[in-house]
């Protein structure tokens, strides 16, 4: 399985979640775990995606999901399991 960590971070708006959502899904993008808060109107939210039946590669939607952010007015990153994984190891 390759999983991704996305992170979407921003001044809270109505419809990020569904257009983050409805890009993953239009790209075979399936979401194992997603969490989200929103901490005095920003938005903050996690997912862990398995990008195996993916329709694009890795960099492609890293670069479609950031050109989405900007057009929605957050800030999306995408990380490949393993290099979050060390980077986040204590």
């Amino acid at each position: 399985m390759k999983k991704t960590i996305i992170t979407v971070v921003g001044k809270d708006t109505v419809g990020i979640i569904a257009k983050v959502c409805t890009y993953l899904a239009d790209n075979g993008i399936n979401i194992l775990d997603i969490s989200q808060t929103i901490v005095s109107g920003y938005f903050n939210m996690m997912m862990v995606v398995d990008m195996n039946s993916s329709a694009k590669e890795f960099g492609n939607v890293c670069n479609d999901l950031d050109a989405l952010g900007t057009e929605i007015g957050v800030l999306i990153k995408c990380q490949k399991e393993e290099i979050f994984e060390s980077m986040h190891r204590v």
